[in-house]
């Protein structure tokens, strides 16, 4: 006898994961050259030259200690380190003390939700997001209340989210840059936003948490503004990893950010502690706990991310596909030809062009492109989207 949910949550792979098994299998067929996969949203450039040189230089230096356990909080210098970054960039004042690293942002979420959860409680997400969202809250024994998208713009569509909105909401969770469409929410937003979360957690009388999911944050475009959620709001908690900005998604490092003037606080990072031990959590990787807080400060080059951002809307618009340009992130979420997004993708795949319904965004419609890919990989695939449209049309 078995957790019938957990065995449906190994067995049933997002449809994301599906596409990107696919797809290996295709290149098999016909070869890799002939599959244009834009499913996962794997860094295609690589880590700056300083991190391995880090890397290196911590296991020659200390290769008697790297790789040892920390604190179950991470190593205090290196969570110096993160604060002081933060401080420099933001004008804050945060400390050591108000960060706690851990397995990737996924692992910061899962100790956020499962650290705030009581019985009842309900976590507001905007669509689009992120399917595995869902899969987090749930597990740490809450509700997930999703918003319709804005499809115009993808900002928030407040009159929805304010009907959403009663004393059993917890926390709201924002992800800006966004996967999957790549918009940024807008100062505007945000302090709108925040003016109703004041305004419910006084009726309310209780604190209603703004979780920022901030994986994207370094990746953006054309001088556009990511605001700092926690000086527009001070009930922020932050969530973030360097899986994005370091291309360093295999090495599972990031933290979450309890400022130290959210309420109730020390209660919080607390909470968020004691859900990374519950969860098996505990002291993140060490050697990457030292190698991202010397190289914090950086980020991989992303201007090839911006090229194909551009190549991507200006040539699938020429085409006559409907594009909200990202402002960030490396994802475009065009909408779909037809109605049934399900349908287009599976259109698409028969030219074996691997495109991700919206429907599991909550935005059906739509598809996502993951285009941190090689550019000359998004030239060849064009005449693929071309006869794609040409088919509808």
């Amino acid at each position: 006898m078995v957790s019938e949910r957990m065995k449906g949550l190994g067995t049933a792979r997002s449809v994301i994961r599906e596409l990107f098994e696919y797809g290996k299998l295709r290149a098999a067929q016909v070869g890799a050259e002939n599959v244009f996969d834009f499913s996962l949203g794997n860094p295609s450039v690589p880590a700056p030259d300083a991190v391995n040189d880090t890397a290196i230089r911590l296991l020659q230096e200390q290769s008697d200690l790297i790789h040892a356990y920390t604190s179950a909080q991470g190593a205090a210098d290196a969570r110096e380190r993160f604060a002081d970054s933060l401080n420099r960039r933001y004008g804050s004042h945060y400390t050591a003390g108000q960060l706690y690293l851990t397995v990737g942002a996924a692992a910061s979420l899962c100790c956020v939700f499962n650290g705030l959860a009581c019985p009842g409680d309900e976590f507001i997400v905007f669509a689009p997001y992120f399917p595995e969202y869902k899969v987090f809250i749930e597990g740490a024994g809450a509700k997930m209340v999703l918003i319709p998208p804005e499809i115009e713009a993808f900002q928030i569509d407040f009159d929805a989210f304010q009907a959403s909105l009663s004393p059993k909401t917890k926390g709201v969770l924002i992800n800006s840059p966004n996967n999957p469409s790549g918009v940024v929410y807008s100062r505007a937003t945000l302090e709108r936003l925040a003016g109703i979360l004041t305004e419910k957690s006084r009726e309310y009388g209780h604190p209603i948490y703004l979780i920022s999911d901030e994986p994207y944050r370094e990746i953006i475009y054309s001088g556009v503004d990511v605001p700092w959620g926690p000086h527009i709001y001070r009930d922020t908690i932050v969530c973030y990893s360097f899986s994005k900005s370091l291309s360093l998604p295999g090495e599972r490092i990031g933290y979450v950010l309890v400022p130290g003037d959210i309420t109730d606080s020390g209660d919080v990072y607390a909470a968020v502690a004691g859900a990374g031990r519950s969860l098996g959590y505990v002291c993140a990787p060490s050697l990457f706990q030292q190698v991202t807080s010397l190289c914090c400060d950086m980020t991989s080059d992303i201007t090839v991310y911006e090229t194909n951002r551009n190549l991507l809307v200006t040539s699938l618009r020429e085409m006559g596909y409907h594009v909200v340009e990202p402002g960030g992130a490396f994802y475009l979420f065009p909408r779909t030809l037809e109605s049934d997004d399900m349908a287009f993708s599976e259109r698409a795949k028969q030219l074996d062009l691997l495109v991700v319904p919206g429907s599991g965004f909550g935005a059906p419609g739509h598809v996502r492109i993951s285009y941190c890919v090689q550019t000359e990989t998004i030239r060849r695939a064009l005449p693929k989207f071309k006869e794609l449209a040409d088919f509808y049309k």
